[in-house]
């Protein structure tokens, strides 16, 4: 298990890593320091996401769910929709406008989930927060 700093809109957070996605979790490590902008989910409820294109992690599905729970951080490899990381702060179906998408869970967090919520209103109403990954 690794332990991963989230910082964003002027909160931080502690993640830990998942056995049960062992490749995006060793290609995302590979990635750090990762930091881009972090923006409130357009289908999928009470979630933010990081928009990545076209970009491709190397990475297949592995232990990918639609309903993460709050505090779980998912990769989706692309596909039907672009690819792209999200993070659930309260009620989570994750979809897109084809429907429904499945992400790997690679990252919970464990430390500052108290604030996931302030995080999540602050990019609905606020805009683009700028987010930052690193080793903890």
């Amino acid at each position: 298990m690794i332990r991963i700093r989230i910082s964003a809109g002027g909160f931080e957070f502690i993640a830990e890593t998942h056995d049960e996605a062992p490749q995006t979790v060793a290609a995302f490590v590979k990635l750090l320091p990762y930091e881009q902008e972090l923006i409130h989910v357009r289908w999928s409820g009470e979630g933010c996401w990081i928009p990545m294109g076209d970009f491709k992690l190397g990475v297949d599905f592995e232990n990918h769910t639609s309903h993460p729970s709050v505090g779980d951080v998912l990769f989706y490899p692309g596909g039907y929709s672009e690819t792209e990381i999200i993070l659930a702060y309260g009620a989570c179906s994750f979809s897109s406008k084809l429907g429904q998408l499945a992400g790997n869970h690679f990252l919970t967090i464990v430390e500052g989930k108290e604030n996931l919520r302030a995080l999540g209103l602050k990019c609905l109403w606020e805009g683009a927060q700028e987010v930052r990954f690193t080793l903890a």
